[in-house]
């Protein structure tokens, strides 16, 4: 015979299934942040934005659900569940909703572990361009327009600010922090002591402190150019690129082993390693850098200066 205690675990999953329901009903939607107030620039604006935080699942290589973003056409079309862009209507387009994490049925995109969430000012713009009608210049036009990107300008050297503390300058450069220092309403610190500023030197940009010796050396030097010959001398050394190259090879994730879980070791690895410290001594371009690393040892002999290190391949 079926007693009340076996209806109580039935009982209280319903009950607790049905308070969480009603909970849900009486909850208002999340309001989307306000469209931006202006005239917005796909190429400028949106692009960028969709190119950050949408490419990865959403481009050439990958296209979840069948969306692509990357392509006008695509996009505009929408992916399996139709289209996502309505223009005119920001606020019946998925995509603002998906940004803004009030969909129903996706939720946030990109989703947490993809990437980082829009902020409101981001998805503003989204919803402005939208309701401005999703105007999307042809893909030679929004190309065109990224070569207005700061990286990609011509190298102009700006006029020097004119500061009170004009007697402070010793470089060129010294002129912006000073007038930074003016805008701030700040003072410059007193020149390092001549030992001081050996040690910040030599920890810079060899990582080494330096020796006795060259503190004293240093500390009688009394040429005008003292500061400068240090340091032409401390980039002349072999221990630059030891310092320096460490960065890049993190960068390109360098290491003398697999690691993870059998961690077998790359026997020729170091060569790569002495490429990068020799390199950065040698002073290459920064272009000439890449392309070594691109091409290997199959680099043309007309693409390697006559000082540029062998990559050894």
């Amino acid at each position: 015979m079926l007693r009340f205690k076996h209806f109580l675990p039935p009982v209280f999953v319903f009950f607790a299934a049905w308070c969480i329901s009603m909970a849900r009903a009486e909850e208002k939607p999340a309001a989307l942040p306000p469209a931006a107030a202006r005239t917005i620039d796909f190429a400028v604006d949106i692009h960028p934005l969709l190119q950050k935080n949408c490419y990865s699942c959403h481009g050439a290589e990958h296209q979840e659900g069948g969306l692509r973003l990357d392509v006008k056409k695509r996009a505009l079309e929408g992916g399996d569940s139709g289209a996502e862009i309505v223009p005119g209507k920001s606020a019946d387009s998925r995509l603002v909703r998906m940004i803004a994490g009030i969909d129903e049925e996706f939720g946030r995109m990109p989703p947490d572990e993809k990437g980082k969430s829009l902020t409101a000012a981001e998805i503003g713009l989204v919803r402005a361009w939208i309701d401005q009608g999703a105007r999307w210049p042809d893909d030679s036009q929004v190309a065109a327009a990224a070569t207005g990107h700061w990286s990609l300008q011509p190298v102009i050297r700006p006029a020097l600010p004119l500061v009170r503390e004009a007697a402070w300058l010793r470089q060129p450069i010294d002129a912006f922090i000073a007038a930074r220092h003016e805008q701030e309403k700040m003072r410059p610190s007193p020149p390092a002591e001549k030992s001081t500023l050996l040690r910040r030197l030599s920890l810079d940009l060899l990582g080494l402190p330096p020796t006795p010796d060259e503190v004293a050396a240093f500390r009688d030097d009394t040429h005008p150019d003292a500061t400068s010959r240090l340091v032409d001398r401390l980039l002349a050394s072999p221990h630059f690129g030891e310092r320096w190259g460490r960065h890049w090879l993190d960068v390109s994730r360098y290491a003398d082993s697999d690691g993870y879980e059998k961690d077998r070791p790359r026997p020729f690895a170091y060569r790569f390693r002495d490429w990068v410290i020799a390199a950065l001594n040698a002073d290459i371009p920064y272009d000439q850098f890449t392309i070594e690393q691109l091409a290997g040892g199959r680099a043309a002999d007309r693409l390697r200066p006559a000082d540029s290190p062998d990559l050894g391949h």
